[in-house]
């Protein structure tokens, strides 16, 4: 770095305030995400579901999955100078997903069954490939985790061949190690393979069962790829895509999506709830954001109520007496504010002997997927309702400064208050919400950061979570020429910190740290500036600021 022969006299740092900042809710679920990751391969901690063989939808795959979405929507909507903490902590994530631990599962749901398949009477032979054929529930998540990793960082480390190589090695049996070699484009090549097998309905999750909310993801990721390729993929699979599901029917006469496709019976199941409709409206926002808008009052009928300013969550057979008296003129829609509504609908529930069904059909997150929902849709009202009832009634948990939910598994006690909480939701549900903004996904859909985008912009290095400090700004504003960073430590103390701000412009700058000019030199094209500053528990700004050519 030169010293200037006239160093320009630094101008005031700009108002600051306008810029918006994390809260301490957001900031502690990034920090949750870290500790999650940072845990030993092989530790679980907080994430252990209701069932041991990675089955349902609270398995290690989902969470881990929907956090690193949640990490995207953050890095890019709300902290998007902040690319070093991000990228180190969706590198984590990554890995973590790639584990035998959570992928290990498909080898014993390759053998399909009765369940999955009706009137199966022999089961297949197993297959520990995770990718090559069926699991979109699996390889549908690892290609867009993949995929918004390079659009976010335009880097190509999982576009490399054998970048995602899965290796099966039981101690115990087998007849050694086997290796299922990989990278980002091969990935969606199996996916678009399966898709065309299937003529384009989407690919099979379990085996037989093709789910809609699932085959959503590689949709997007596809997406990401071809901004990067200059194709149009994406655009092709929706074509087919969509004119598959119009031919077949996606939406139930309730306005629910159905729950699953049988594929080789050609039967559709009904949907049970609304949790895989929540769910795939969060992410089939991006390509298909006419019909998920124009279905919202339709499917959340029910299901979410504003009682007197109380928005509650209900399960499905409360939704289904609410639907019915409201179609026989028992409630009208505008009556949905009164308190005796709901009283209402839980008598008619209790005269027609309606009861919860079992505790463990309550696994299902659904509290996690609608929160999604609403937070894409935009729903500020009921998704500010129902994360108020969150913190007042399913234990939020401060731990090493993040906050999650901790598991709480279903009860048959008060059956007209949600009363459980989910690995899924807890770790992953909620915090997305928290961390999204409205049409977060969509904006990610129409404009994707591109090589170029990113290349133009300063960004700060030097900084991630492992180092006890949280970052709750971190923005460049091209029209001021400025880079803002607040940061500040989760546990109180003193942490000395050496942030970097690169790709910066060539001309002289300045940088202020709590309104006080620390520092101020010249800077060449692409070049960079740091500053060393002690961060402790209360919020430290770190300007980096363009002062002159």
């Amino acid at each position: 770095m030169k010293e200037p022969k006239d160093q320009p006299s630094a101008r005031p740092p700009p108002d600051i305030s306008r810029y918006p900042k994390l809260d301490a809710a957001q900031a502690g679920h990034l920090r949750h995400f870290h500790n999650l990751s940072s845990q030993l391969d092989g530790q679980w901690h907080h994430m252990a579901g209701f069932e041991p063989l990675q089955e349902l939808f609270d398995s290690y795959r989902y969470q881990i999955s929907v956090i690193a979405y949640a990490v995207g929507v953050a890095h890019f909507h709300r902290l998007p100078a902040s690319r070093s903490m991000f990228k180190k902590l969706l590198d984590q994530i990554i890995h973590k997903m790639l584990l035998r631990d959570v992928w290990g599962y498909w080898y014993n749901a390759s053998v399909s069954g009765s369940y999955v398949d009706p009137g199966r009477a022999e089961l297949r032979k197993p297959w520990a490939d995770p990718i090559i054929k069926e699991n979109i529930m699996y390889s549908g998540h690892i290609l867009m985790m993949t995929s918004m990793y390079a659009m976010l960082f335009d880097d190509d480390k999982f576009e490399k061949p054998g970048s995602l190589t899965f290796h099966w090695d039981p101690l115990l049996w087998g007849l050694g190690t086997e290796s299922f070699v990989y990278d980002n484009r091969s990935i969606q090549a199996a996916i678009i393979a399966e898709m065309e097998r299937s003529k384009w309905i989407g690919v099979c999750c379990e085996p037989n069962l093709v789910f809609i909310v699932c085959n959503q993801f590689p949709i997007i990721a596809m997406r990401y790829n071809d901004v990067r390729d200059g194709t149009n993929v994406a655009g092709e699979v929706v074509e087919k895509y969509k004119s598959a599901w119009d031919k077949r029917g996606m939406v139930a006469p309730n306005g629910l999506y159905i729950d699953w496709l049988y594929f080789n019976q050609d039967e559709a199941v009904p949907p049970s709830d609304i949790c895989f409709t929540a769910w795939a409206n969060a992410y089939m926002n991006t390509w298909n954001s006419e019909l998920i808008k124009s279905l919202y009052d339709k499917q959340a009928l029910g299901y979410i109520t504003n009682v007197d300013g109380q928005v509650r969550l209900h399960d499905h057979h409360f939704a289904v007496e609410y639907r019915k008296m409201v179609e026989a003129g028992g409630i009208d829609r505008a009556e949905g504010s009164h308190r005796d509504t709901a009283e209402r609908v839980a008598e008619a529930r209790a005269q027609r002997e309606i009861n919860r069904p079992p505790p463990d059909k309550y696994t299902d997150p659904v509290l996690g997927c609608v929160v999604q929902w609403l937070s894409e849709l935009g729903k500020t009202t009921e998704l500010q309702g129902l994360l108020d009832y969150a913190d007042a009634h399913l234990n939020p948990k401060w731990e090493d400064g993040g906050l999650f939910y901790p598991r709480k598994d279903p009860s048959e006690d008060e059956p007209d208050e949600w009363s459980h909480m989910d690995p899924f939701t807890g770790n992953a549900g909620i915090p997305y919400a928290r961390l999204n903004v409205p049409e977060g996904q969509k904006k990610m859909w129409d404009d994707p950061w591109t090589r170029e985008s990113l290349a133009a912009r300063p960004w700060i290095d030097g900084i991630d979570l492992s180092q006890g400090v949280d970052t709750l700004r971190g923005i460049w504003d091209g029209e001021e020429r400025v880079l803002v960073l607040t940061l500040r430590t989760w546990h109180g103390g003193p942490v000395t910190v050496e942030p970097v701000a690169r790709n910066l412009d060539a001309g002289a700058w300045a940088v202020h740290v709590n309104g006080a000019l620390v520092k101020q030199d010249s800077v060449e094209d692409r070049g960079s500036l740091s500053a060393t500053v002690t961060v402790g528990g209360e919020d430290v700004d770190v300007i980096f600021q363009h002062v002159g050519v």
